[in-house]
């Protein structure tokens, strides 16, 4: 962990443009063994001034381009909401198997039993995790599960007849895409106001119940939430809202606090997606790729997206099973192309093969203890406003005490002199100035007190060094930014610089 009190230069190599030299050359192809053709004119441009630089330069500039991005192998990644964990490299080494990798997707069954063996295990292995009766492995991020999930709530009302039903239940305390996805699905979303203690307002849910019942298809709800907090009254939440005829979906994307402790099925939920690229092991940042499956219980069963992976014929003594694809019986439709992301399907199979249920049990057991560990330790130096024992994260405000001009997001650009990545800013929004935390279970005392006395420290350096966070970061290659400027002129390329001439 690197801690810059004062501003230090940062030495970087010169752009890639300003090393170029005519006639240098960064590789060399061989010699062609077809018949050279001319190109189509229309195709080409002279106006393409790609620098001429050895291949040394090359392989410098790239690698010390990758090496400006923070990571999970590079340090402390605390970002809540997200699970930004250590996932084990056997697992990427797994889904690079030529078996895998080199399995083309229009390949009949016959010719892809492996694959989708291994599909139907890890369809099995969620089932089992979450308490559910079957698992569609097609959704192809979070989002995608999500609207899988709601997509088969408002089927399942309408195969009945009960088109009434336009309402769907949303506490403020759930993850961001859940009233995008209310909304895509054609429902409208009814928000739910938090009680003092961060739980769903019981006396709201029933009110809104008892006036609205008939209208209400469902509710979606994160557990634990993104306060990190689980709900203490869940099984009631789940009673009322089923007792008017709605349907409960919970949003799965924090199961990296409940694996082999609950299981959703058995609270009664209907349906859920898991992110298994936030607990079961797949690259997580930098837009994907992700995966986003769905539980669901009896009643949803038949509307699962497809193609699910079913046993055409049992093992015998000399066969292994033979397996296939099939479309459930009323089921919402295909969501991706193929059978889903299956390198993430993968990943997620070696991560749960590798830690078995005694390991998953101790992978959440870890989480929640090390979040717990954090929140207790930054009690007395920032407000939080919910202190309670948390799940896998919790969330404070980014404030200082007697200090007034010091905001999340100072505290956060200044965590980055101390090598440390930003957590989650902003969000959830009904905190003020909310910093939410996610340390995981991979870390180790030592990295969390680090980052336990840089929080504490930058608390100090608020209140005596106040320009030291207005400022920061300090050490990092790009300054703080004008970030709403940032995003409507954005700057995507390096573009060479202009010569004497102006050209």
């Amino acid at each position: 962990m690197v801690m810059i009190a004062e501003n230090e230069p940062v030495v970087l190599e010169p752009l890639i443009y300003d090393l170029s030299v005519p006639g240098r050359v960064g590789v060399n192809l061989p010699d062609s063994d077809v018949p050279e053709t001319a190109l189509p004119s229309e195709l080409l441009r002279d106006d393409l001034r790609l620098p001429e630089v050895s291949e040394l330069q090359v392989v410098r500039h790239f690698l010390n381009l990758s090496q400006l991005n923070h990571a999970i192998d590079k340090g402390f990644y605390p970002l809540g909401s997200c699970t930004m964990k250590y996932n084990p490299k056997i697992n990427e080494d797994m889904a690079r198997l030529p078996g895998f990798a080199l399995q083309h997707p229009l390949a009949d069954e016959g010719g892809s039993q492996g694959a989708l063996a291994l599909m139907h295990q890890l369809q099995e292995w969620l089932a089992e995790i979450s308490g559910f009766e079957a698992v569609s492995l097609a959704p192809a991020a979070g989002a995608q599960g999500e609207f899988a999930g709601i997509l088969m709530i408002r089927n399942y009302h309408l195969d009945r007849g009960d088109t009434a039903r336009k309402i769907i239940l949303v506490p403020n305390s759930a993850h961001g895409t859940n009233p995008a996805t209310v909304t895509m699905a054609g429902f409208d979303a009814v928000e739910l106001p938090s009680d003092d203690k961060g739980d769903v307002d019981l006396d709201a849910l029933k009110q809104v119940c008892a006036e609205k019942g008939d209208q209400i298809a469902g509710m979606m709800i994160t557990v634990p939430s993104t306060l990190g907090l689980f709900e203490e009254h869940i099984l009631e939440v789940v009673e009322i809202v089923q007792g008017v005829g709605g349907l409960m979906y919970m949003d799965g994307a924090n199961m990296n606090a409940l694996m082999g402790q609950v299981k959703p099925g058995e609270l009664g939920f209907d349906v859920m997606h898991y992110n298994l690229h936030k607990t079961f092991s797949t690259p997580h940042g930098g837009g994907g790729p992700g995966s986003g499956p769905v539980g669901v219980g009896d009643k949803l069963k038949p509307y699962l997206p497809g193609p699910i992976v079913h046993i055409v014929e049992e093992a015998t003594d000399e066969e292994p099973p033979l397996y296939g694809l099939m479309m459930p019986e009323k089921s919402i439709g295909r969501l991706k192309a193929f059978h889903g992301n299956f390198g993430m399907h993968v990943r997620a199979y070696a991560y749960i093969r590798a830690y078995g249920a005694d390991g998953l049990r101790d992978v959440s057991r870890h989480a929640v203890l090390n979040a717990n560990y954090v929140r207790a330790q930054l009690i007395d130096t920032y407000r939080i406003p919910y202190p309670r024992y948390c799940g896998h994260e919790f969330v404070l405000e980014g404030r200082v005490e007697g200090v007034d001009d010091i905001h999340a997001l100072d505290i956060s650009k200044r965590l980055m002199d101390y090598g440390i990545h930003p957590p989650t800013n902003y969000f959830p929004l009904i905190v003020r100035e909310a910093l939410l935390i996610e340390p995981t279970e991979t870390e180790t005392k030592e990295t969390l007190d680090g980052f336990i006395d840089a929080m504490k420290k930058i608390a100090e350096e608020a209140r005596t060094q106040p320009e030291l966070l207005h400022e920061a970061p300090h050490s990092a290659p790009v300054k703080r930014l004008d970030e709403v400027r940032a995003a409507k002129e954005l700057v995507l390329c390096c573009k060479p610089a202009l010569s004497d001439a102006g050209d």
